[in-house]
């Protein structure tokens, strides 16, 4: 059979207006509350079912058996007496209406209380109610622990939750079929138990606890026992003032020393306003919130989360029976804020979210499960500006202490022990747990605490310059020529950032907003002290730590032009060996010397000299260029050809014999074994290079230049070597010269072979 989808939608209770592409809805009282452009003043009436469970004869178990049933995303147990709780595990699985596949079995969440909202009729003590996506199949077992003497509570009943379609949400794919869909014609096949449960015996049921069909929850029951407690929770006592006193005769909300972050209103989630008639209850003043985290599962989309909290609403009223929606605010994991209980969200609202401690606070829950799972930074961001805005109306520091006075007898998850009418103190941001006896909001969301009141409270932390632009670190400092641009970041999310400040030399230079990361300075020649200065929206200032900065605009200088001069080593028809002589220095600092042609070669700011070789016959010009740190240069360059004088040029005296093989320069080259034999070359140059073979049996020459004796050379090597320049020197400048090489006969090696001269010109 196709049975229709429940899902009604009504006219909007709230009177809402698009400006500048932002929802703004008037809520009940309060001022107008932004939401996104996709919000739509139209309320989207949920669909809560409940099936009561089949409880076992010895009362230790109850179940509902797999089946199919209307389409749900929500799912939660509830019982008769609030007071009473599961002395074990409520677990639950659902089939995907998109996939038709069942999950593995869910923990529904048990440590809340339902007396948090006592003083309202017909309350009900639940679980936590766990969002699973559209579905249209459950099973439920519940099962007291080992060693439990308390029965289970009376009335247990599965209760569903469809939150209807609201024209912000995501399509999900169960939604894509026809607005008449029902159970396929072929039921799936149930998957297999994970273990027994026990059931009364065959042919036993109970009227009372296992109706044969679904039933629609009425939004308030008469079911709820005689309270157990000493009187109501003086935290939630309905005899609060309908206005808030603390808003003054015109009912103007106490300005705060935060912003007030983005809030999607009631109406832009589609709140079905007709669930809860009753008027707000208002407080004094907000001393503290806590923060809670719901829905158990982080498995969600954000484009759900308008849907999620619609459900949870149903589920608070129609499942828990109470008066509203206990949170006052709900974030989800991309960050955006929800609207909770009505009221105005910048009035002293009392919530139910806290038992024992909803006077004088406001409770912030977090979409998600957080037990294992840290909350997303976009979360986290929003719970502190939520939290900063709210503690701000009332002169409160999210990073102090206040006390809160309890409304009732308890403890919290710690073991600290609580008596009603006493004052205790609490952290301003507070976790459920600090005031419950609950792992509420999950161990991994309550160490995110610390880091919450941070961002609230300031200063902005983790500020840091990340960048100096325009200029080049060398060790710890900065050189510039030029304008820098500063870039920096912080931990803080720019969000609780008022602005930044660029400070030279302490100086404020740049002002700019918070969501800007770096800021421009020009700066005087000389060495500065470069910082930012973060104003945290509470006021605190925070500075990082300096860098420092050298403007240098004055170029480095050659004190040594660069200059050539023949080197050692073999000589070619194609390369001559020649040694780069040149000095730099800087003012500041020099970072290198560059030597760009005629070929690319990079050196050292101590480097002086360098070897290299040069074509014989060719006029070469090397350049060369300086850099100091700031990036400021300077340029020289020096030119030179390198010539080669064979031995046939030079003046012969003695005898010499001719030698010829391809090793010799030009083919040829001259031997003589004949004392004081000797070979003049007479050139015009800056530097000179005799070139011979050398060989084991090689011998000795004096060296005479302009006629003064300048050297003797022994051209003996265990090696044979041809065309090797064996000696060379250099004048500073060109001049005309003359080198005579004379044998002198050395003992038992007396030949030596010359293959010519090489000079610079």
């Amino acid at each position: 059979m196709r049975v229709k989808r429940r899902i009604w939608v009504t006219a909007a209770v709230a009177t809402t207006a698009v400006v500048g592409g932002i929802l703004v809805g008037e809520g009940v009282t309060g001022t107008p509350v932004s939401g996104d452009a996709r919000a739509a003043s139209g309320a989207v009436r949920a669909d809560v079912r409940g099936t009561a469970l089949k409880v076992s004869g010895d009362g230790a178990s109850a179940s509902l058996e797999q089946r199919e049933s209307k389409p749900f995303s929500m799912l939660g147990v509830t019982w008769t007496d609030p007071s009473a709780t599961v002395p074990g595990t409520v677990e639950a699985r659902t089939r995907s209406r998109a996939t038709g596949t069942w999950t593995s079995w869910l923990p529904l969440d048990t440590e809340i209380d339902g007396r948090t909202e006592a003083g309202q009729a017909g309350v009900r003590g639940s679980t936590e109610p766990r969002w699973v996506g559209p579905s249209d199949g459950v099973e439920v077992r519940v099962r007291a622990g080992s060693g439990s003497t308390a029965g289970l509570p009376a009335g247990l009943r599965l209760d569903t939750v469809d939150p209807g379609r609201g024209s912000g949400d995501a399509e999900p794919a169960a939604y894509a079929l026809d607005a008449e869909d029902g159970p396929s014609e072929e039921p799936s096949s149930p998957a297999p138990d994970d273990g027994p449960v026990s059931e009364p015996p065959a042919g036993q049921t109970d009227p009372a606890t296992e109706p044969a069909t679904e039933e629609p929850v009425p939004t308030t029951t008469t079911d709820a026992p005689p309270s157990t407690e000493p009187g109501p929770d003086p935290t939630t006592s309905p005899s609060a003032p309908a206005t808030s006193p603390s808003t003054g005769p015109s009912g103007t909300p106490p300005p705060s020393t935060a912003p007030r972050p983005a809030i999607v209103s009631r109406a832009g989630w589609n709140a079905d306003e007709s669930l809860n008639d009753e008027s707000p209850d208002y407080m004094d003043r907000v001393k503290a919130v806590f923060v809670h985290h719901t829905a158990q599962t982080n498995s969600y989309s954000c484009a759900d989360s308008a849907a999620i909290v619609r459900g949870l609403h149903a589920y608070h009223v129609k499942s828990n029976g109470w008066k509203d929606l206990g949170y006052n605010f709900l974030v989800d994991k991309c960050g955006t804020v929800f609207e909770g209980r009505k009221g105005g969200v910048d009035r002293a609202v009392q919530g139910a979210h806290t038992y024992g401690f909803n006077r004088e606070t406001a409770g912030i829950a977090v979409i998600g499960m957080y037990t294992d799972t840290a909350a997303a930074s976009a979360a986290t961001a929003s719970v502190a500006r939520v939290a900063a805005w709210k503690l701000g109306q009332y002169k409160g520091d999210p990073a102090g202490t206040t006390t809160l006075t309890a409304g009732a007898a308890g403890n919290n998850y710690a073991g600290k022990v609580f008596t009603a009418g006493k004052t205790y103190t609490f952290q301003q941001v507070s976790g459920h747990r600090d005031g419950f006896n609950t792992q509420c909001p999950g161990s991994r969301l309550y160490a995110q605490l610390p880091l919450i009141r941070g961002y609230a409270a300031g200063p902005v932390t983790g500020l840091t310059v990340t960048s100096v632009t325009g200029a080049a670190l060398s060790g710890a400092m900065y050189h510039t020529k030029a304008d820098i641009t500063v870039g920096w970041s912080a931990t803080t999310p720019a969000a609780f950032v008022a602005s930044y400040e660029l400070l030279v030399d302490g100086r404020s230079t740049a002002t700019v907003k918070g969501s800007t990361t770096s800021a421009k300075a020009q700066l005087a020649v000389g060495s500065h002290t470069v910082q930012v200065r973060a104003t945290h929206l509470s006021g605190k200032t925070s500075v990082s730590a300096a860098v420092t900065v050298v403007a240098d605009r004055t170029a480095p200088t050659f004190t040594t032009k660069p200059g050539l001069s023949l080197r050692t080593g073999t000589v070619n028809a194609a390369a001559v060996p020649l040694t780069l002589k040149w000095k730099a220095t800087d003012a500041v600092q020099l970072r290198d010397v560059r030597l760009t042609a005629p070929v690319a070669k990079t050196y050292g700011p101590t480097v002086t000299s360098a070897s290299h070789t040069a074509k014989p016959g060719k006029a070469t010009t090397w350049k060369m260029s300086a850099y100091d740190r700031a990036g400021n240069t300077a340029a020289a360059s020096v030119a030179g050809t390198p010539v080669i004088l064979q031995e046939t040029a030079a003046k012969k005296s003695g005898t010499w014999t001719t030698r010829s093989s391809s090793s010799y320069l030009g083919g040829k080259s001259y031997a003589s074994g004949t004392k004081n034999a000797s070979l003049t070359w007479t050139f015009t140059g800056r530097s000179v290079a005799w070139v011979a073979s050398r060989a084991s049996t090689s011998g000795q020459v004096h060296i005479y230049v302009d006629g003064k004796k300048t050297a003797t050379v022994d051209v003996k090597s265990s090696t044979t070597a041809y065309r090797q320049a064996v000696w060379t020197t250099s004048w500073p400048s060109s001049a005309k010269h003359t080198v005579k090489v004379v044998v002198v006969g050395t003992k038992g090696r007396p030949t030596v072979t010359t293959d010519g001269l090489v000079y610079l010109k």
